[in-house]
Parts: structure tokens; C-alpha cells; sequence
């Protein structure tokens, strides 16, 4: 027989499979991203996440697939994205974005893995039984960012030490804010300091706020962690600039942005790590098995000219420890 007639009789055969016969290929598997934020804001910490899967063996489009779901800030939604992500049968649910998400999916269902970014305690929060051992169906990364509250209080508190009233920004639908309000109203008793607290959860809560601010002129402020504020880091900056008040905030991205200062572990680095999670338990780890990530190294970021166009001198002690100043 002619090899090209051999070829031919080759792809009748393959033809006259059964569809059944024909779908042997394995199916790609889907990560379901539930955010409690919005896409436009979270382009840089998605390429690290991206970044982490590809570290762990996997590249969006080619052997992975994702399917987003975001709530826009607006937490109320989570639950029903999350039970959305159950009924497309994903293999893992990467929540970010505060515990809202984790918790959103942990409610949803107790048999697909969950890795989970929060800056708040996961045991405080009911996600895992520990860091070590986190038991059931989630594990993932967390910055600790809620509780260097008080060490935020304190270095704001060296910038500007004759202040006595300093403000405090929260997203009162954040369930980690109140713990981190207490935690900074105790610091502030011991600096001496009196504390006033603002709420905020919407884009017109904040304008209200600083509407408040503008009345009350407070000597500084802290922000409290939550995605919400970190969504919009640069409103944020522009707001504390126009009202010449001297501000810290968690993430390094607030200070690029023309914010004072920040204390905090690095974002980007969280999400990387926690692209390597999902990887990892994509190809069968279980998230029992696999120890809460922590942030190791905090940074402290200084911006030098909004010191200067702030009227303040920053002393060399505080200059001598951070991490990185910009001018």
C-alpha cells in the first residue's frame, strides 16, 4: 500500500471515532479569582500572581485557565460570586483582597481548595485551626498588615510630634478594622495622643471624610489596611496633599503615588507566592498540608519631597531606618 493511501485510510479512521473516543485530552483546569476589588486597580498584583503560577508550572491560556470574578468594592457580593465559582466546578479558588473573600469562599464550599491573600490574622479570622496547620480546605499568604498598626502610629508620631489629634481612616464593612482601630487607640494612649475616626466604604465616603478633616485638622493620619484604600492609593495621596496632612498607609504604592509614608510588607511579593499556592495545588497539594505564608520582611518607604512640601523635617534617626526614601 502507498503511504499516502495509508495516511488517507488513517484520517477516515480517526474520523469515524466516536466523539467520546475523540475527547480523551485531559481538561485544562480553572482557577476561580474572586477579588473584592475591580480589575482597573489590580493590573500590577495580577502580573505577580500570574508570575507565581508560572514559577509553579502553569501559564494562563495554554494550560490554565481563569475565570475572574470581582465584586468592585462593593462586599455584599462575594458570597454570590463565590457560590458562582462553585457551580463552574473550578479546581482551586484564589479569594484576595482582605478576608471577606476567604471567608466568602470558605461558606461556599468545604472541598475545593481555597488559598486565600489577607493582611489580617487567619486565625483570628476563622479561616485556619493555625499557621502551621491549617486544616480543612484553605491555606495561603497573609502580611500580618493589621497588626503593625500601632508601630504606624508610632513613626507617624516621630514625623510630626507636637501633633496631638490624629485621625484614623477605616472601611467600617472591613471586619479586620475594628481590631486594628483598637489596637491603635491603645498605642495612642500610651504616645498621649487623641484619636478621632473616620469611616469610608464608598468613593463619596471618602469625600466626606476629608470634607471632616478639613473642619477638624487633625496633625496626622493613618489608613487603615483594606482594599478598598489600597484600590485607590493615588486619590488617596492627591486628597492628603491637597489638605496638607501628613499621612501613613500600609503599602509602598501609596508613597510612589505622592503619600508620606508606609510601613508594610510588599504586596507584590504576596501575590507571587500566592500564584506558587495555586500552582502547587492545581497539581494535587492539599491546603491542609501547606503552612500559611507570612511576610518576613516589612519595609518602611519615605517620601521626601511631600515632606518637604508638607513643612516637615524628618529626622535622621527615622531617615537611617527606612527602607528606601524618595526625593
Amino acid at each position: 500500500m502507498r503511504r499516502r493511501e495509508f495516511i488517507g485510510l488513517l484520517g477516515g479512521a480517526a474520523a469515524a471515532w466516536p466523539p467520546a473516543a475523540r475527547a480523551q485530552q485531559p481538561a485544562m483546569p480553572v482557577i476561580g479569582y474572586l477579588m473584592s476589588g475591580s480589575p482597573d486597580r489590580a493590573t500590577s498584583l495580577l502580573n505577580a500572581f500570574r508570575q507565581g503560577l508560572q514559577d509553579a508550572g502553569f501559564v494562563e491560556g495554554q494550560n490554565v485557565t481563569i475565570e475572574y470574578r470581582w465584586a468592585d468594592d462593593q462586599y455584599d457580593r462575594l458570597s454570590a460570586l463565590a457560590a458562582d465559582l462553585v457551580r463552574h466546578r473550578v479546581s482551586v479558588i484564589v479569594a484576595t483582597g482582605g478576608p471577606l473573600p476567604a471567608l466568602a469562599a470558605k461558606s461556599a464550599t468545604a472541598t475545593i481548595p481555597i488559598v486565600f491573600q489577607s493582611g489580617s490574622d487567619p486565625v483570628v479570622q476563622g479561616l485556619v485551626a493555625s499557621i502551621s496547620r491549617p486544616g480543612g480546605n484553605l491555606s495561603g499568604v497573609t502580611t500580618m498588615a493589621a497588626e503593625l498598626g500601632p508601630k504606624r502610629l508610632e513613626l507617624l508620631h516621630e514625623i510630626v510630634p507636637a501633633a496631638t489629634l490624629i485621625a484614623l481612616l477605616l472601611n467600617p464593612a472591613n471586619p479586620s478594622s475594628l481590631n486594628w482601630a483598637r489596637d491603635v487607640q491603645d498605642a495612642a494612649r500610651t504616645l498621649g495622643l487623641n484619636i478621632h475616626v473616620l469611616n469610608a466604604r464608598t468613593e463619596a465616603d471618602l469625600d466626606t471624610a476629608f470634607a471632616t478633616m478639613s473642619d477638624l485638622r487633625p496633625g496626622g493620619l493613618a489608613i487603615a489596611p483594606d482594599p478598598f484604600f489600597t484600590g485607590h492609593g493615588q486619590k488617596l495621596a492627591a486628597m492628603t496633599a491637597r489638605q496638607m496632612i501628613p499621612t501613613i498607609y500600609q503599602g509602598r504604592e501609596f508613597v510612589e503615588a505622592g503619600g508620606l509614608m508606609s510601613f508594610g510588607g510588599s504586596f507584590p511579593d504576596s501575590y507571587r507566592q500566592l500564584g506558587i499556592y495555586a500552582g502547587r495545588m492545581l497539581k494535587g497539594e492539599k491546603p491542609a498540608d501547606l503552612p500559611v505564608q507570612q511576610a518576613t520582611k516589612v519595609e518602611l518607604v519615605i517620601n521626601l519631597k511631600t515632606a518637604k512640601a508638607l513643612g516637615l523635617t524628618v529626622p535622621m534617626t527615622l531617615l537611617g531606618r527606612a527602607d528606601e526614601v524618595i526625593e
